[in-house]
């Protein structure tokens, strides 16, 4: 299938998917900084554009005809760590998203955000956008560590596909999801060398060191020095901050499930700031996946009746176990 990356970032969707056998045509974003981090990783081109100008963005997309459109519209707004105000230019792009893809008409869509956003009026907008347009939708708030990524983040999912039910593709997801959580040794075994390490809190009242036997909390786009004053919080698994330090910039792409050979290029911000913002290359992989055994299956299913229903009249047909007749001698 071929795809396009809307709100492409550094790659991290892209590479899932293609990880997961899809096609990536182009990557599309309006930030120079990850356009550059983009076009050092992927062979296919990234184009600087504002999604916000719909017209034009349909018009650059629809020449590379894709079957998919997959993206991740900018979160602060909705997010948990920002302010919250879904009215500005940035919640407006969720909404940007889904006429881009209802003028393009794809076969399918894949929309991620934080977990918040199906508390916003954006969303239902989005998906009143989508509907009009034909697609059945699976929504579903995913949580990273269960789908092959070392770290605790949850993140909304929004699966489209033309001329189907909703929740189509929930029984693949729920399948597929791992039955326990990834943890940061689980993934990076001797890459790190310590146990324990600091995760700046967004408020002192919280603890900020954790363990590598857990999954990581989420990655977030700053990447704080643990502060000469810090004190044990009572949730600390530590007795003692000697040894303690933050995750690198390195071990932090690691644990977003970038491979080692992913270069990034820039300033250490930006680059904390790309890494932060990306979605989980395994995750992405997650989602790419379930969509392509739910494709594989419906093609399956489709041959086998194709089969039988090309025998000649007279021959006999063995009936698959999901069509052959009860067995009433089982009480059961």
């Amino acid at each position: 299938m071929k795809a396009v990356d809307l709100f492409c970032g550094c790659g991290g969707m892209s590479l899932g998917f293609e990880l997961a056998g899809f096609h990536i045509e182009a990557g599309f974003d309006n930030w120079e900084n990850a356009i550059e981090v983009y076009h050092a990783n992927f062979a296919h081109p990234v184009f600087k554009t504002d999604l916000k100008d719909t017209e034009k963005a349909i018009r650059q997309i629809t020449a590379f005809s894709p079957d998919i459109i997959i993206g991740g519209p900018p979160c602060q707004d909705f997010s948990s760590a920002g302010k919250r105000n879904e009215d500005n230019g940035r919640g407006d792009l969720t909404v940007c998203y889904a006429r881009i893809v209802a003028g393009i008409q794809p076969e399918w869509f894949v929309m991620e955000n934080v977990a918040r956003i199906v508390k916003t009026q954006k969303l239902m907008d989005a998906k009143r956008i989508f509907s009009q347009a034909g697609y059945g939708m699976t929504q579903y708030i995913l949580d990273a560590s269960l789908c092959g990524v070392p770290q605790a983040r949850k993140r909304f999912f929004l699966i489209g596909k033309k001329n189907t039910g909703n929740d189509f593709l929930m029984p693949v997801i729920e399948k597929n999801l791992a039955g326990k959580p990834m943890t940061v040794a689980d993934y990076l075994g001797d890459e790190i060398d310590i146990e324990f390490y600091y995760r700046h809190p967004r408020s002192y009242a919280r603890r900020g060191i954790f363990s590598i036997h857990d999954p990581s909390p989420t990655i977030r786009g700053v990447n704080r020095p643990m502060p000469k004053g810090y004190a044990l919080h009572p949730g600390d698994p530590v007795t003692s901050l000697e040894g303690i330090r933050p995750l690198t910039t390195e071990e932090r792409s690691r644990i977003q499930t970038f491979p080692p050979s992913f270069k990034f290029i820039g300033s250490k911000t930006d680059k904390e700031q790309m890494i932060g913002n990306a979605v989980p290359v395994n995750l992405a992989r997650f989602v790419g996946s379930a969509i392509k055994e739910y494709i594989e299956a419906a093609q399956n299913t489709k041959h086998s009746y194709t089969k039988m229903n090309s025998r000649p009249y007279n021959a006999p047909v063995q009936l698959p176990m999901t069509l052959a007749e009860p067995n009433c001698n089982d009480a059961n």
